[in-house]
């Protein structure tokens, strides 16, 4: 008995493949076009979690691969009063400025005629909905890494058992008594508010992003308010399960865990990132977002002599930057319930 079989082709394409022929075949209808095309957005926006509450910007199309944004440093406070008749001296702007440059990525999936004709799954939906997720935690976690990067650290401190705490100063020093915590959650806000970080206007609050196995020991705190328990119209985003400390926290698997020379050994390190107000960016050329490819058997040319393959595939332009290491702080933490068993993502 002969087997079907259906390869996986997932690829990040790099510069040597930009321009690679990616032009949709006319074959599909109209509207399986927009319906696949939506179901592929809809299942990847559920993924881009890092990038949720970030700075939205994009490239003119024919206007380049780079962007560059200007940062302006606050002026210094005015504390001499003005002599009758003397012209004070002024002040000069200081300017950052942060380039940053889109890169090309996609992957596919490839169907054999043989699997299409003899297959019961409606197989071009199936391969949408795996480039969905696909896309979307490749996306995401391009910019997880990105956001991983900043300088701005806070690590849990290790607990005595009579409850006496110990300051940890790097990574390596964590271990298990070292959680994530209300106390934990209200320094970083502070450090925030100390740097005059503006909310997220929408959320009203400071927004964190953060792994189920960490969001188990801060959630053991009395005072977390589930997101059950919200009063009032206050709009709900997809992934948030409470807030604590003037935090609103979404969780997501694809959180970054650290497991390797830099943690305390056998143990995962979680990150949980609190942002405000334009901490970071994430920019694409306009027009070249998210898209949808299906090549549908007998496309391919001498590539494909026998029309014996088809495949659906999604591509994107992307990147993240962070625009004001101030407005964000990473709160790194371990867990004495699952430090052990995890693996780094």
């Amino acid at each position: 008995m002969k087997s079907l079989y259906l390869v996986l082709n997932l690829r990040l394409f790099d510069e040597a493949n930009l321009n690679v022929n990616t032009t949709a075949t006319d074959t599909l209808s109209a509207e399986n076009k927009t319906y696949y095309q939506k179901k592929l957005i809809g299942l990847a926006r559920k993924k881009l979690v890092h990038g949720r509450f970030l700075d939205k910007y994009s490239i003119p199309k024919n206007g380049g691969k780079t962007t560059e944004f200007r940062k302006y440093s606050k002026l210094p406070k005015v504390t001499t009063a003005l002599q009758e008749g003397v012209t004070p001296k002024g002040q000069k702007m200081e300017v950052t400025a942060i380039i940053t440059e889109v890169s090309q990525y996609g992957g596919y999936v490839t169907l054999s005629d043989m699997l299409e004709m003899s297959a019961i799954d409606p197989n071009i939906s199936v391969a949408t909905e795996l480039c969905g997720y696909q896309s979307g935690e490749s996306i995401d976690g391009i910019t997880r890494e990105i956001l991983n990067a900043g300088t701005n650290v806070l690590y849990a401190p290790k607990v005595a058992a009579d409850g006496t705490e110990t300051e940890v100063t790097d990574r390596a020093s964590l271990d298990k008594t070292a959680q994530i915590t209300v106390d934990v959650v209200n320094t970083a806000v502070a450090y925030l508010k100390a740097q005059d970080t503006e909310p997220i206007g929408e959320a009203n609050a400071y927004m964190g992003l953060i792994h189920p196995y960490a969001a188990y020991d801060l959630r053991k705190d009395p005072m977390w308010i589930d997101v059950n328990k919200y009063a009032g119209a206050e709009k709900i985003f997809d992934g948030e399960i409470g807030k604590i400390g003037g935090v609103r926290f979404i969780e997501a698997s694809e959180v970054k865990i650290w497991k390797d020379e830099t943690c305390p050994e056998g143990l995962g390190v979680f990150s949980t990132i609190i942002m405000g107000l334009h901490a970071g960016a994430e920019t694409e050329i306009e027009g070249l977002g998210m898209e949808h490819i299906v090549k549908q058997k007998g496309s391919g040319g001498t590539s494909d002599p026998l029309n014996q393959r088809s495949t659906v595939g999604w591509k994107a332009t992307h990147t993240a930057e962070i625009l004001s290491e101030e407005y964000m702080i990473r709160i790194e933490s371990c867990s004495a319930r699952f430090s052990e068993k995890v693996e780094a993502n």
